[in-house]
């Protein structure tokens, strides 16, 4: 393990920082990547913490921002061409009916991306501040607990 780990900051070392900080925000920006692994990426590469976690969660946040923005319009459009929600869908609603926005928020990033998760609420009729104002709080907490859990494995290896 120690090896692979030298190895990605030996290859990062000669990147410049700009480009460094560049490829952890589009990390961020990825759905199942997002805040929590684009700032263990950046720390296992050898970026500090407050830049990697920074990237991150910028790159986590304006993705999730984008579909809330738009993406109550992309899923009206979608949905118009299915005759009945998916259980998938219907499990979705329930959780949202029983922990609203904020539970939805700060515990749906461990079962689905921020992004779709802030785009189903949004459809379910959420408002988009509110959605956007929890999820950014969730992308934060989930980045820094990743972050920190990543930087006490990367102590002891």
């Amino acid at each position: 393990m120690q090896e692979l780990i030298d190895g990605l900051q030996d290859a990062t070392i000669g990147v410049p920082p700009l480009l460094q900080w560049t490829i952890i925000f589009l990390a961020g920006a990825l759905p199942f990547v997002e805040s929590y692994f684009g700032t263990v990426l950046g720390l296992v590469a050898g970026l500090p913490f407050v830049v990697a976690l920074g990237a991150a969660v910028l790159g986590n946040f304006i993705s999730m921002f984008l579909l809330v923005s738009f993406g109550h319009n992309i899923y009206s459009w979608w949905s118009k061409k299915r005759t009945k929600p998916s259980p998938r869908h219907e499990k979705f609603m329930r959780r949202f009916d029983q922990y609203g926005v904020a539970g939805v928020s700060l515990l749906g990033q461990a079962i689905l991306p921020s992004q779709i998760t802030s785009m189903l609420m949004v459809t379910a009729g959420a408002s988009k501040q509110k959605v956007i104002l929890w999820q950014s709080i969730s992308i934060v907490l989930w980045g820094i607990a990743f972050g920190a859990l990543a930087s006490a494995g990367l102590r002891l290896i």
